[in-house]
């Protein structure tokens, strides 16, 4: 008869099973609240996989059998699907069984438990086996409970009240996982989609390479140092699955509005980059007007061999400035010389040595955008903001969007799009500038500067900390995590296929 006192335990275990949120905890408790309420010795539970039932969970009471625990690897082979064995039969068919006694039952192949007995002198009595199975009918696996006990401690047959609570706990538990598992699938969707945009921005250029993928999983390595600071009570930060997983989306997002940026900026590898062979077609052509002028005396031998030499000079000099990393007064001041230059034909024509975009180009003091361009490829972080503020992130990874739109900003407020300062800048978004600089400087790929070296990359972030840009306490920090990642190690990790899984 089903007591109050039973009911209320039953309610009770079942907002447990209904509540639980690891896999682990949540398959223990309902074997373990199965042994008790139906006062039997022994269970397993299985659960289905690729057509197999895997053992999950194993105990044995009065032979201090607990194996399972914690989601450790039960090394049993899993149990195929033939109806001769009674927990592959409940599996196939959904179906409750109860047998008294399996040694007077013909019914299945109870040759194993036989077996089990005679190595161990146990007696495998009475077996309750039911079915794990969602509203949808769905199987998730099958929990056998062997030998109910007397109050002598002799094993009794399962009785119909205990089919029907466990057939209840059971239905509850399989609702609880089936719905993790539902969770499990939305988010692995959710995040295969930015592993796929992801990808789809580095790809779109070779001068991004894997940026993205070694932004991300630099942010996840600080993440994972800050949480080993706070274990050593040093730091109040600390990083839950939730809070983690939202750094890694929005490190894999940060740069998605690069997507809409002209890839004739994005792939600007030189100053003057694809108006670099058009520049020198034009002193070619210009050498041969200056021939031409000589040979009709509209010039003398001398002016022309003079303007020969001046083109000379300005071909050094402008394949010289086109890729240098830094531009000086003096080296500014030749190329305002070459661009006063101009030739005039007596028949009118006229034909600059430098354009005003060519000149804009080559007067860049330092890098390979002109103030425009800059400002085309800056949009990208609003464009970030706005593609993401498209997508609909549920509660626990609300701030992506804000975190991946401001990883340009700095502390004092000299960042961009919005001058944001210190007070206005999350952990996530402060973690992300730093790594994203830190990428920034150290890459191979980018043809416009060198790479330099981590103890220099580190050198250049403490001088933005002094400038108030970054925060010092994030650079420390990531330098301790680095020391324990070699950069070949981070290579493979990027050119993996698996490098998104290093979040987890």
């Amino acid at each position: 008869m089903l007591t109050r006192a039973n009911l209320k335990n039953i309610l009770s275990v079942g907002i447990e099973l209904t509540t639980e949120k690891d896999k682990n905890k949540l398959l223990e408790k309902l074997l373990v609240t199965a042994i008790g309420i139906s006062g039997c010795d022994a269970g397993t539970l299985y659960l289905y996989k690729e057509e197999k039932l895997a053992f999950k969970i194993m105990k044995t009471l009065s032979q201090g059998v607990s194996r399972g625990e914690n989601g450790d690897v039960i090394d049993l082979p899993p149990v195929a699907l033939r109806e001769e064995n009674v927990c592959a039969f409940s599996a196939i068919h959904r179906e409750l069984i109860n047998i008294p006694d399996v040694y007077n039952s013909e019914r299945f192949d109870f040759s194993g438990p036989r077996k089990y007995d005679s190595i161990t002198g146990y007696r495998t009595g009475s077996m309750l086996v039911i079915p794990l199975k969602d509203a949808e009918d769905i199987l998730i696996g099958v929990l056998q409970l062997i030998n109910k006990l007397d109050e002598k401690g002799a094993f009794i047959p399962f009785t119909e009240e205990d089919e029907f609570i466990l057939q209840s706990l059971g239905s509850m538990t399989a609702v609880s996982m089936s719905n993790m598992i539902y969770i499990d699938e939305i988010k692995a969707q959710m995040f295969s989609f930015v592993q796929a945009f992801a990808t789809a921005v580095d790809e779109r250029t070779p001068y991004n390479g894997t940026h993205t993928r070694k932004v991300t999983i630099y942010a996840d390595l600080l993440a994972k140092k800050i949480n080993e600071i706070h274990g050593r009570g040093e730091t109040e930060e600390f990083f839950d699955e939730s809070r983690r997983e939202q750094l890694v989306l929005a490190a894999a997002l940060h740069d998605i509005g690069k997507m809409i940026v002209p890839l004739t900026v994005m792939n600007k590898a030189t100053r003057l980059d694809r108006k670099y062979p058009v520049v020198m077609q034009r002193l070619d052509y210009l050498a041969v007007l200056y021939e031409r002028d000589r040979l009709k005396e509209e010039i003398t031998a001398e002016e022309y061999e003079e303007e020969i030499v001046f083109l000379k000079e300005s071909r050094e000099l402008i394949e010289k400035f086109d890729g240098a990393g830094f531009m000086t007064d003096e080296m500014l001041a030749a190329v305002e010389k070459m661009a006063e230059k101009e030739y005039r034909g007596s028949d009118g024509l006229v034909v600059p040595y430098l354009t005003k975009e060519d000149k804009e180009c080559l007067m860049i003091r330092k890098g390979t955008l002109t103030d425009e361009e800059r400002k085309i490829m800056e949009s990208h972080v609003q464009m970030t903001g706005k593609i993401l503020s498209k997508v609909r992130f549920n509660r626990k990874y609300g701030n992506v969007r804000e975190i991946a739109a401001s990883h340009h900003e700095y502390l004092n407020g000299t960042g961009y799009p919005h001058h944001l300062r210190e007070e206005d800048l999350s952990l996530e978004t402060r973690i992300l500038t730093v790594v994203d600089v830190f990428d920034a400087l150290t890459c191979t790929d980018r043809p416009y500067k060198k790479p330099f070296g981590r103890e220099k990359a580190f050198q250049i972030l403490r001088e933005m900390a002094d400038d108030g840009q970054v925060e010092e306490r994030l650079i420390t920090w990531f330098e301790e995590a680095l020391l324990e990642v070699s950069p070949e190690q981070i290579e493979r990790m990027s050119a993996s296929d698996d490098w998104w899984s290093t979040h987890e």
